[in-house]
């Protein structure tokens, strides 16, 4: 059965009907969520003004994500470049997800959600810790769309990490080189236990990858849209996924 929905698709034509077939969905969608700063430097506000409203995105992506039927969505939230950028904004960049969670946690529970985090923790301040562990288990028996925050996380640092993991176990005689596969890695990266990503999105009308799952995208469908992330809609979201139920996914085969 094919489900008519119409979507507005930020371009000339207008408003056009979207057909989204809901025996194809993507199980897990990741998302690079770009565009913050200029969508707010556009309309002469402080790049802080951008980062907020991406938090309402956030909000309106994980809702249409569920009530499509997605069951992994993962949000590359800060990366361990980004560090680099200007210490006032870091410093509000590292309180969104407290307050992002403030506002959101109670709705995300009732619809089932499942919070997850992913990178490096550790090297994050106390208060954005504390605020995305209570998440995680808050949300831990929740067994709907499990919502995924890729935070101080580094897709060359994870597969760092994995394998000098792996060559220490190699090392005391727990692994031979022989034991390591493909799908040892994958259970040993940070996303382990998730399947990879189906379809990668990235706003802003950027083109690549910012060391974001650069292991587990090999063979995603990738999406490139202009809109700035702040703008990013249920309407976004359901032209990405037509536009991944258009292609052929061959890994590398024919069919």
């Amino acid at each position: 059965m094919i489900k008519r929905v119409q979507a507005w698709l930020s371009r000339k034509d207008g408003q056009r009907p979207v057909e989204i077939s809901p025996d194809n969905i993507p199980q897990h969608v990741a998302v690079i969520m770009d565009g913050n700063g200029r969508w707010a430097k556009r309309r002469g506000l402080p790049r802080i003004v951008g980062h907020q409203n991406g938090m309402k995105a956030v909000k309106r992506a994980t809702i249409a994500a569920d009530e499509l039927g997605v069951k992994y969505l993962t949000m590359y939230a800060f990366s361990t470049e980004n560090w680099k950028r200007p210490k006032e904004e870091v410093e509000f960049l590292m309180r969104l997800p407290e307050e992002f969670l403030a506002i959101e946690l109670d709705e995300l529970i009732a619809k089932n959600v499942q919070v997850r985090v992913m990178g490096d923790t550790d090297g994050l301040p106390s208060y954005t810790r504390r605020a995305m562990e209570e998440a995680v288990a808050r949300t831990d028996g929740n067994t709907g769309l499990i919502l995924n925050f890729a935070l101080n996380y580094g897709g060359r640092k994870e597969i760092e990490d994995c394998m000098r993991s792996l060559g220490q176990e190699i090392q005391t005689g727990a692994l031979s080189p022989e034991d390591i596969t493909t799908d040892l890695i994958n259970d040993r990266l940070l996303s382990g236990g998730m399947p990879d990503p189906d379809l990668l999105i990235r706003t802003s009308g950027e083109m690549r990858l910012s060391n974001f799952m650069l292991w587990q995208l090999a063979y995603s469908e990738l999406w490139f849209t202009d809109v700035y992330w702040p703008e990013f809609g249920k309407e976004h979201l359901l032209e990405a996924v037509a536009e991944y139920q258009r292609r052929t996914r061959r890994y590398g085969g024919l069919k």
